[in-house]
């Protein structure tokens, strides 16, 4: 704890960017909540009700990804920031006119806006941190912002239940909104050390990023280093099986507590929370900060997942399913992390907007895929045999397992020349 009060203290204009980070995902992860029990009632409980409502959240940025990274490698990333919380504090507040069965349509257009919105915040809040931060307090900044997105979802779990039950979904709309307009007035503050980003050690030469800002450009440069694409797959291959949906529907069939389904789902997302904390705290115990050692960290974080899904769907109770989210989500936040920081580390600053672009285009593409299997394939074989479904995902889960076993050796064999041309030239 003392190395991340350091980091904040010594570091202001990350303490913003995260104070920022901490009040939007408050209000994100309780009105998700309140959302998805929402549009559960709405639809009767209905599988594919269920994905659509979370689809609207994960198509939007395939989309808009390809835009989004050209602007935050163009454009100043601090001002894009600030619009895009603007953008997204009015497009909640507008979701005060979708409170009725007939309007849940509305609920799926404004949540496309809003993750449309998302999709040039997320990636811009990625790249600009290495021009917060030196180098050497990348694992620390970023372990950090990964803890907070995991605490912000066990809390915001708790507040989620608890606001609906006291001010209504009326209530966590106007907080939400809110929410948004604080993380701008904290951004605002930020001043920006790129002086920082230029002590990161890429593998491109800065020169061709100052004049190379086009996506396809940056589709080259991803395909042009094995190891920015192997970083840039991780999130991608963790995300094929989706628990948001699981969950929701667990919540609101298995579980149901009388007529009341936030308060299983609220269990569920702080338990996931929970494990989304311990994941990269446990492995930052071996992590050196080397990208070496980040990609063999990342290994495990596969192990956890797998293991997560074989429990979920081998359990009966809402306890076990409880420890079988922390599982997955320790594999899934350590991943994450991990992979962000590669990523940060490799990356030229003029190109880190569009491989944080492509990052989360891979990441949004993966779970909207699942989803929308997932809630095809609820509805086929019943509620009642959900859990069916989860051990199928956990078969799933192997295959990026063992393509992440094998790619690590090969990326490892072909960086040994250069480290050895490296150490000979000094």
């Amino acid at each position: 704890m003392r190395a991340y009060k350091n980091l904040l203290r010594n570091h202001p204009d990350f303490a913003y960017l995260w104070l920022a980070q901490v009040v939007s995902l408050l209000g994100d992860w309780f009105l998700t909540i309140v959302l998805s029990a929402l549009v559960a009632r709405f639809s009767g409980g209905s599988g594919v009700a269920v994905s659509a409502f979370l689809l609207a959240r994960f198509l939007p940025p395939l989309l808009v990804a390809p835009f989004a990274g050209v602007l935050i490698d163009r454009f100043d990333r601090k001002r894009l920031l600030i619009l895009s919380d603007v953008g997204r504090a009015i497009t909640v507040i507008l979701l005060l006119f979708a409170l009725r069965p007939e309007m849940l349509w509305l609920i799926y257009v404004l949540t496309v806006i809003q993750w449309s919105i998302s999709a040039v915040f997320d990636p811009g809040r990625n790249a600009i941190i290495p021009s917060l931060l030196p180098r050497d307090q990348l694992v620390v900044g970023n372990t950090l912002s990964s803890v907070t997105w995991s605490v912000m979802l066990a809390v915001g779990a708790i507040v989620g239940g608890a606001v609906a039950l006291l001010l209504g979904t009326e209530g966590a709309i106007a907080i939400d909104a809110l929410t948004y307009v604080i993380s701008a007035f904290l951004i605002v503050r930020i001043r920006m050390h790129p002086e920082y980003a230029l002590g990161i050690e890429t593998n491109a030469d800065n020169e061709t990023g100052k004049t190379e800002k086009g996506f396809i450009d940056g589709l080259r440069y991803a395909f042009r280093y094995p190891a920015t694409l192997a970083a840039l797959l991780v999130k991608t291959g963790q995300s094929l099986g989706n628990v948001d949906a699981l969950m929701v529907i667990y919540a609101s069939t298995l579980f149901m507590m009388g007529d009341d389904s936030t308060t299983p789902l609220s269990i569920m997302y702080t338990a996931f929370g929970i494990g989304a904390v311990l994941g990269p705290l446990l492995l930052n115990r071996f992590n050196n900060g080397s990208v070496r050692i980040m990609r063999r960290l990342i290994i495990i974080g596969f192990v956890w997942i797998t293991l997560g899904w074989f429990v979920m769907g081998a359990a009966a109770t809402l306890p076990l399913v409880s420890l079988a989210l922390v599982l997955r989500a320790m594999g899934g936040s350590a991943n994450w992390t991990y992979s962000s920081i590669i990523i940060q580390k490799s990356v030229a600053d003029s190109f880190l907007g569009r491989m944080f672009s492509l990052d989360m285009t891979g990441f949004q593409a993966a779970s909207a895929i699942s989803i929308a299997v997932t809630g095809v394939l609820v509805d086929t074989v019943g509620t009642e045999n959900v859990r069916h479904v989860v051990s199928l995902l956990g078969v799933a889960s192997l295959l990026p397992l063992v393509i992440w076993v094998v790619v690590v050796p090969r990326l490892e064999r072909r960086e040994e020349p250069q480290v050895t041309a490296a150490a000979a030239g000094d």
